[in-house]
């Protein structure tokens, strides 16, 4: 990931944190998934959930070293 692109994976994990805990079954109409997401917001935000990031460069350079031209 490109150093100014984080912003971008956090996007991503937050999709996808979304949609296991707030999308991850049939709803009907837009109106009421709206409603179901932005009340998930909501939650989320009042909890203050934040992304704990646990790849860091250095680990990333040992586990991908063989890689490297």
């Amino acid at each position: 990931t490109p150093k100014h692109a984080s912003w971008l994976n956090a996007a991503e994990i937050e999709i996808n944190v979304m949609d296991i805990e707030c999308t991850d079954r049939r709803i009907g109409d837009t109106e009421k998934l709206a409603s179901e997401v932005d009340a998930w917001t909501r939650r989320r935000n009042d909890m203050k959930k934040k992304i704990d990031w646990k790849f860091t460069r250095e680990r990333a350079d040992r586990k991908l070293s063989r890689y490297y031209v």
